[in-house]
């Protein structure tokens, strides 16, 4: 055996199960939302208002899994925020199946027009504000990777991802 290998951390998969679901109930979150706005601030795509739906399901879901790592993973209060956790990409990844089938015409969408104002404008300013702000529907992809929006990856990955953890979290420790 070389130096090297010998020299080696433990490998990942010595690891519990109950911190490997803490892990993904963190990271799959942000990487979501780091994809989400990097598109936005670096892709120039426009969120519309269920794009942010799915964002702040995420973020719910970061504030639970940091919670979970405030006791060992597999103590009662650990796993209740990671399943927290799992239920909120749970609920964003619902959300993405909604938006994706409202962006194929499955489903019918929104019917009024969808805005977001500031408290305490002046008419005239937030005349200007709506005038100004970019029109984002619903309705339209921005952009496609492999044939699938962002909101039906947002789906897979999501739905994929509190699956994982729900299986992980329920795993029982071995003797």
């Amino acid at each position: 055996m070389s130096e090297a290998a010998a020299a080696r951390p433990a490998a990942p998969a010595s690891w519990s199960a109950a911190t490997l679901a803490q892990l993904v109930a963190l990271l799959l979150p942000l990487a979501l939302l780091a994809g989400a706005f990097g598109s936005q601030y670096l892709g120039g795509l426009v969120p519309c208002e269920m794009c942010w739906w799915q964002r702040e399901a995420h973020m719910v879901a970061i504030v639970a899994a940091g919670l979970s790592f405030t006791g060992p993973a597999d103590c009662s209060r650990s796993r209740t925020f990671v399943l927290l956790a799992a239920l909120a990409i749970a609920v964003s990844g619902a959300i993405g199946v909604y938006h994706a089938g409202v962006e194929a015409k499955i489903f019918e969408g929104f019917t009024q027009c969808t805005a977001t104002a500031t408290r305490g404008m002046s008419t005239d300013e937030l005349l200007r504000q709506i005038t100004h702000a970019p029109l984002v529907r619903c309705d339209e992809v921005q952009f496609r990777f492999l044939g699938i929006s962002m909101a039906g990856w947002n789906a897979i990955l999501s739905l994929g991802g509190a699956a994982l953890i729900l299986v992980l979290s329920l795993r029982r420790k071995r003797a």
